[in-house]
């Protein structure tokens, strides 16, 4: 599946998925459910996809850590389940709530300009209060995870850097880490103004600048781009950066372009990480 680099060390993994769970039963059907939930903070209702794990109904006293799913640019809460349609079966098997909400074109940031775009708070408290209040949840950070493509990479690793205290595990697919060398792209200028008249503005919210707060909150973190990708080099600086100041992570570059073919394959090795973060922080 290509390199993993964990650290400075590079080694080659292979995740195998069982599909044989106790006492789950294929004939159960999975429950997804398309969610309106209110932001205050916007004043607007933002759609989210929840993806249960067939038997959720049947354990009644079973509580579930939860994954939650930024889309890119240009995506909506129904991304995740086109580029990985078999979302269900994998919530099943692993036992684990997915989340997508529609980020929209936010980057995942609390606009300094812009205050119907604040998906940091959205994502970070009011999708988890709600989450953790109708579903029966680990409500702490040894439950949750982050990850996301493309804008929703660097939008995962933003929740990792500013809110360490909710997210314990955090990912990135193809993740647009350092938003710098592309100013007029994906609307960012709308939400950070233009980068020529706020360079501190943009250096503030990009992942690239961000690695000191990484190396003080050590968060478990999974970074991945494919060799063909635009966003290859940003991501290649970054993992050095993180690699010379001696912060844990794992890296993985592989063969492959900045679209869902790419992403399909590279969930599998983000939601494996998730689930080994999972049960060392709940071992019993």
């Amino acid at each position: 599946m290509g390199k993993i680099k964990s650290g400075c060390r590079t080694l080659i993994v292979l995740f195998i998925f069982t599909s044989v769970l106790s006492g789950f039963s294929c004939a159960q059907v999975t429950q997804i459910n398309e969610v309106s939930i209110y932001s205050g903070k916007m004043d607007i209702n933002v759609k989210n996809i929840v993806i249960l794990p067939a038997d959720y109904n049947s354990r009644t006293s079973k509580k579930y850590p939860v994954v939650y799913l930024l889309h890119g640019h240009g995506g909506n809460q129904n991304s995740f389940l086109n580029i990985k349609p078999n979302l269900p079966e994998l919530a099943s098997i692993n036992q684990v709530i997915f989340v997508c909400p529609d980020g929209k074109v936010s980057w995942y940031w609390d606009s300094p300009t812009d205050p119907k775009t604040q998906y940091e708070t959205y994502v970070s408290k009011e999708l988890i209060d709600y989450i953790d209040s109708h579903y029966r949840t680990i409500p702490d950070k040894s439950g949750r995870a982050v990850t996301g493509f493309s804008m929703g990479g660097h939008g995962a690793l933003w929740m990792a850097v500013t809110h360490p205290e909710t997210f314990g595990a955090a990912g990135s697919m193809s993740g647009g880490v350092d938003i710098r060398p592309f100013p007029r792209n994906w609307n960012m200028l709308n939400s950070l103004g233009t980068y020529t008249e706020n360079k501190a503005v943009w250096d503030s919210h990009t992942i690239a600048t961000q690695v000191e707060k990484l190396r003080k909150i050590s968060p478990n973190l999974i970074i991945d781009c494919g060799q063909g990708d635009f966003f290859f080099k940003v991501n290649e600086t970054l993992h050095k950066d993180l690699a010379d100041k001696k912060i844990n992570h794992t890296y993985i570059s592989s063969p492959g372009e900045h679209n869902s073919v790419y992403w399909n394959k590279t969930f599998d090795w983000q939601l494996a990480f998730f689930v080994e973060f999972f049960a060392a922080s709940r071992p019993n």
